[in-house]
């Protein structure tokens, strides 16, 4: 079939890949504009993009989707289908344009965490599945005719950043999956309402609040925390010195200690200045094991501690 590609990050280019590999004829590919960079602002290409100079595949960049340059131009590149990957919101204009219709894929089990960061939100609630899904696109969001779904487990100590890798793969295989069943027309599709209990948990975008750390909660979920931020934006907690100074330090892994304080002072750390940094929460403590004080380098804790100069510290993050 002739196909229309849209999307912008790595994410998004496993499934490009595995389209092109499959003899698919990809009319255009569709990212965002090249954005300044730098301290010299030189202009910095999408991950998409770079992948389709590399194949020679013709690029669009509009700055608005609803330019109607832009949409005459997708009108005359005749495609039969449009695919999205890690993609903006599509206006129908857009959408409505390929007879055979547009789907998206999304990395969660829909309609569980509908939203823009479903893979940090399923592990930040200690999810134990996931999975992706692909769907059609309809004027709400996330909220198309389900195609198909692939599940996959969400590993026990697993971090944003390794599940994000698996599923972009996942993701590869059900983009190939959707348009086999599309191009044969053996398509079922599920209404999402029919799917709808009432309680699935959203997945809005990442906020500064979501995070820094709250030692007063349990140390599970200051752990699910702490990895699925890892590696970005990374979870922080603030720590300060003697002399009023306040100072960010992130935490990208960590682990449970099998500890449990009988007067828990949540916050409080303990620090041999050499081998382990752990933080009292409600219940158990916490072991830093790989962290960034701000200004500095990412390190690993034994890396860390020589020069955090413990004694400088009050020995309480907060």
């Amino acid at each position: 079939m002739k196909i229309v590609f849209m999307g912008t990050p790595d994410f998004a280019v496993p499934s490009l890949e595995a389209i092109v590999n499959a003899g698919h004829e990809i009319v255009s590919v569709v990212t965002v504009p090249d954005k300044p960079s730098g301290r010299g602002l030189c202009l910095q290409y999408s991950e998409v993009k770079n992948f389709a100079l590399s194949r020679d595949l013709p690029v669009l960049q509009p700055e608005k989707m609803r330019d109607t340059h832009f949409i005459d131009t997708l009108r005359h590149l005749e495609a039969d289908l449009f695919v999205v990957v890690a993609f903006r919101m599509l206006p129908e204009e857009v959408f409505a344009l390929p007879p055979r219709g547009t789907f998206n894929v999304h990395a969660s089990l829909l309609p569980r965490y509908r939203g823009a960061a479903p893979i940090q939100r399923a592990i930040m609630n200690g999810e134990t599945t996931t999975g992706v899904t692909s769907f059609f696109l309809n004027k709400e969001m996330d909220k198309g005719n389900i195609i198909a779904q692939m599940t996959t487990p969400i590993l026990e100590h697993e971090t944003g950043g390794e599940l994000y890798d698996r599923l972009k793969q996942l993701a590869a295989t059900l983009t190939l999956k959707t348009i086999q069943e599309i191009e044969t027309e053996t398509v079922t599709l599920v209404a999402q309402e029919n799917l709808v209990t009432g309680d699935e948990p959203l997945a809005p975008k990442i906020f500064k609040e979501d995070t820094l750390i709250d030692w007063h909660q349990p140390a599970q979920k200051i752990y699910n925390q702490i990895r699925a931020l890892s590696p970005y934006p990374g979870a922080y907690t603030r720590v300060k010195t003697r002399n009023g100074d306040i100072f960010l330090l992130k935490c990208f892994k960590a682990e449970i200690s099998e500890h449990r304080p009988i007067f828990p002072q949540p916050g409080r750390f303990e620090c041999d200045g050499k081998d382990f940094l752990s933080v009292q929460t409600s219940d158990y403590n916490i072991y830093m094991s790989n962290v960034q004080l701000q200004g500095k380098a990412r390190m690993e804790i034994k890396q860390f501690l020589p020069g955090f100069r413990i004694n400088n510290y009050i020995d309480t993050m907060f």
